[in-house]
């Protein structure tokens, strides 16, 4: 049974969350002001518009959570906090860059380093995508839960088509890959809540990924039936002092364990 006070906490994410994308709407396909962070990622007005606002409420509602986001300075404090709120205000800014509506606005609860609530909102397409532990995972109301797909070949699958079809993968001990219909979506959480909802079969990502790109949509995926680790096969610990995950693949477990056959050898460096 979730813990009592997990279903407030979802409630309080799902209204919080809807309401910053109105904020998001408010600039998606204007005029706003852009850059470039120190390590060349893009960022926007809508980026810290959004956090603010997201801070402001969330950390209002629970003083008492740590918080962790993309675009707030790092606070250490957060390391000693059992429980945190770890939020990106903008997933997938390139694609709001290019007024493509495969942005979302991800918001978790994480205790003692797993998600036990999370919401991944779309605001464009507004497909909320939201879990808490041991209550599935549900789409703007609705049970989703993960393709039954148990084959790589023919598979829908979210990832990076050249990385897929790099000739590295020609050469012991890796494999070519079968046939598969790969698209990919900007926002890291979009594409694995498309993978819980069954649109997509799995996704799969052999980069590392920030905490906050996962950690709502981790919990998704698992109430919706389906797994969430690192391509060498561990459940993520967020939370962490460096909030780095090196990799991450989501699937329905048979297409899930068929994936780490194939790449839990992959040597990947810390980024």
């Amino acid at each position: 049974m979730p813990a009592p006070d997990t279903k407030a906490d979802l409630a309080l994410l799902e209204s919080t969350v809807r309401e910053a994308g109105g904020i998001a709407r408010g600039f998606f396909g204007g005029t706003y002001k852009r850059w470039s962070k120190a390590q060349g990622s893009p960022v926007t007005e809508a980026d810290l518009a959004v956090d603010r606002f997201l801070k402001e409420k969330l950390r209002a509602a629970r003083p008492d959570y740590g918080w962790l986001s993309e675009e707030t300075d790092d606070d250490a404090a957060r390391l000693k906090c059992e429980t945190v709120f770890v939020v990106d205000p903008i997933d997938g800014t390139v694609a709001f860059l290019k007024n493509r509506p495969h942005f979302t606005i991800c918001a978790a609860v994480v205790r003692n380093g797993r998600p036990v609530a999370g919401v991944v909102y779309n605001p464009i397409s507004e497909e909320l995508f939201a879990a808490r532990n041991g209550e599935g995972a549900h789409c703007n109301g609705q049970s989703i839960h993960v393709s039954a797909r148990q084959d790589l070949e023919g598979c829908r699958m979210l990832g990076d088509k050249a990385m897929l079809a790099h000739s590295a993968w020609d050469t012991p001990p890796n494999r070519p890959w079968p046939p598969m219909d790969i698209e990919t979506r900007s926002s890291i959480a979009y594409r694995m809540a498309l993978v819980a909802n069954g649109s997509f079969d799995a996704m799969l990502a052999l980069s590392a990924k920030r905490d906050w790109d996962m950690a709502a949509a981790d919990i998704i995926v698992t109430e919706a039936g389906g797994k969430a680790t690192t391509h060498e096969g561990a459940p993520p610990i967020y939370n962490g002092p460096d909030a780095l995950q090196p990799s991450v693949i989501a699937a329905g477990p048979m297409l899930h364990a068929k994936l780490l056959a194939r790449v839990a050898h992959i040597k990947l460096p810390r980024q």
